[in-house]
């Protein structure tokens, strides 16, 4: 391809509104336009990376024996609707495009495949000798994000590959999903990317099972905590961790504690010679249901400690789903939403806040679901809000109900895992935090689908039984910027072979010089012929422009036409390193196709 005709337009200046350098880069090399918050057109030089990326997930996943499909993109409610997950995608905050057709009937934009591939799971497979089989396709997929960020990162239009697998037992299921990890591991590895494999929460999608695979990079939205010795990684959202040791508050009666104005952990502290872990602190939340119960929540934590959201979400769905439908969300119980907030000391608020200040509130249930932290029920002695302004108590405790005693609330693990916490297979050993941006994602489903959609088959005793399922997903959009954001230097983007738009660009540095022009074209026929994909600049600008376009599109290899033509030498860069070499096209040109044919394929 000639850059006069590839419709290259670059950009001098970054964006207004991009926020990270894969972003800004993208945009300014002429990769990706802006058409609408969240949604970009792909332009010729990224739908040549995005075709890259995909040709390397096929190979891998046909590799595994999955089979390519194409699912519809418009859904029909009522598959959602049986699968409990149709009020959860779209009402409130759910991320489901959704619409009703001129016959009053319901659909959905697909975010994601489990209810559409589990209905014809139930019309084609009815016996075990079908099984296993995997269904994969790569597509658009579309989400309406409350906050469209990062280019490709967090669109509302975004291209995946997913795939589902089904399976007779569960064995069969878990040889499947490890045969997915080290597929996805490969994927990963051939795109150029420092991937790795985490211990992840299952979220909407469900199962029992979950790993995401995180491309480390400073911009990353997600925080992984991993081990020193590398035994282990985790999401925060699914980390566990060994809670630091409490500081003992001393012996003494139950007394108040007059704070004025001393509303936060560390107002406590410093007023009062207080240890963070001596404290316990009070969440009031809501949490909004299917059904329409909206549920005050009084959640008590240790002082020091933070809440998991995600833990609370899976402690609600499991204990109360069932009778009041999906949890939708959950929001800070704000003072506008009581009938009387005066009688809400916030900031002074305590574990035994009575459940008379929810009277009259319109919408609200009258009475508080109330949950601890095993970090704050372990304290033998604690101080905590009064539920009077301004005034807390000391030397409080929990147990039967009684002067300076507390009834304990709900046991739960809430905590989320801190950067510094002992890990739990070995206590000498630290979480240290990284960024990572999530590219992949693959579950155990089990049999959650299949049971709520009647996907059954007859197994090898004749029995009747639901099928099991696994789940497989790769951000194709997302792993191509993810990408640049681990690859690129001040100059631009610095694209792996494997991925890169094009292998190889020829630079005529004179395109007035006809001793250079031909030259160049004759080098541009060479690689053309030896299977390069390779782009010849031939525009009539200046060489200083031409060169920093080249850094600017990132293409691994560099060849420059300029006053050597005559003797028929030549300039060749690389892209990754910096190195340069001067010499006969030739041998320079023999070797860059040695070289081209190692790094397209770093594993072999």
């Amino acid at each position: 391809m000639r850059v006069s005709r590839s419709l290259l337009v670059t950009l001098r200046d970054d964006p207004a509104e991009a926020e990270i350098p894969s972003h800004r880069l993208l945009q300014r090399a002429g990769y990706i336009r802006r058409v609408a918050s969240g949604i970009y057109a792909y332009l010729p030089l990224m739908w040549r990376v995005l075709r890259r990326v995909s040709a390397i997930v096929r190979e891998e996943m046909d590799a595994t024996g999955a089979l390519e499909t194409l699912l519809p993109q418009l859904q029909p409610a009522d598959l959602w609707q049986r699968s409990g997950r149709w009020a959860g995608y779209t009402d409130g905050e759910g991320i489901m495009f959704h619409l009703v057709d001129r016959q009053e009937r319901a659909l959905g934009l697909g975010p994601t495949h489990e209810e559409v591939v589990t209905a014809l799971a139930a019309d084609l497979l009815r016996s075990y000798r079908q099984l296993p089989v995997c269904l994969y396709q790569i597509q658009t997929k579309f989400r309406d994000e409350i906050r469209p960020r990062f280019g490709l990162m967090r669109g509302r239009e975004f291209i995946m590959k997913d795939a589902y697998s089904f399976h007779a037992d569960p064995g069969d299921l878990a040889a499947t999903y490890a045969v997915m990890e080290q597929a996805y591991s490969r994927i990963f590895a051939r795109c150029g990317l420092r991937a790795v494999a985490v211990e992840a929460d299952s979220g909407a999608i469900g199962g029992s099972a979950s790993k995401e695979f995180m491309v480390t990079a400073d911009a990353g939205e997600d925080l992984v905590l991993t081990s020193s010795d590398g035994r282990y990684a985790a999401n925060q959202e699914r980390a566990e961790s060994l809670p630091p040791a409490a500081v003992p508050l001393p012996a003494a009666p139950p007394a108040d504690l007059a704070t004025p104005g001393q509303t936060s952990i560390d107002d406590l502290c410093s007023a009062h010679g207080l240890h963070p872990t001596q404290i316990v602190k009070v969440l009031l939340l809501v949490a909004r249901f299917a059904g329409g119960r909206q549920q005050p929540l009084l959640v008590t934590l240790r002082g020091d400690q933070e809440l998991n959201t995600v833990k609370l979400s899976n402690v609600l769905s499991r204990s109360h789903g069932d009778a009041w439908g999906s949890l939708l969300q959950i929001t800070p119980l704000e003072p506008g939403q009581l009938a009387t907030p005066e009688r809400v000391p916030f900031g002074s608020v305590g574990p035994d806040l009575d459940d008379g200040v929810l009277a009259g509130s319109s919408g609200l249930e009258t009475t508080f679901l109330r949950l601890a932290d095993g970090t704050a029920l372990d304290l033998e002695r604690f101080v905590a809000g009064a539920n009077r302004r301004d005034q807390h108590r000391t030397g409080l405790s929990w147990g039967p109900a009684a002067e300076g005693v507390l009834s304990p609330p709900e046991r739960h693990d809430l905590r989320a895992a801190q950067p510094g916490d002992p890990c739990c297979h070995d206590p000498s050993q630290r979480l240290v935090a990284t960024r990572g941006i999530e590219v992949g994602h693959i579950f155990q489903l089990g049999r959650k689908y299949s049971e709520a959609l009647d996907a059954r088959f007859t197994n090898d005793q004749g029995q009747d039984e639901a099928l099991w399922m696994g789940c497989y997903g790769i951000g194709v959009s997302r792993l191509a910027q993810a990408a640049v954001e681990q690859h690129h230097d001040d100059a631009g983007i610095v694209w792996p072979v494997a991925i890169a738009p094009y292998e190889v660009i020829v630079v005529i540095a004179s395109a007035q010089d006809p001793q250079q022009v031909a030259l160049a074209e004759r080098l541009y026929g060479q690689l053309q012929a030896a299977g390069v994909d390779v782009l010849l600049d031939d525009r009539p600008e200046r060489a200083g422009v031409k060169f920093k376009d080249a850094e600017l599109l990132g293409i691994p290899w560099r060849l420059v036409v300029g006053r050597g033509a005559g003797e028929g030498t030549i300039e060749r860069v690389e892209r990754a390193t910096g190195d340069r070499q001067d010499g006969a096209a030739g041998p320079l040109v023999d070797d860059l196709l040695d070289r081209l044919r190692r790094q397209r394929n770093p594993l072999g």
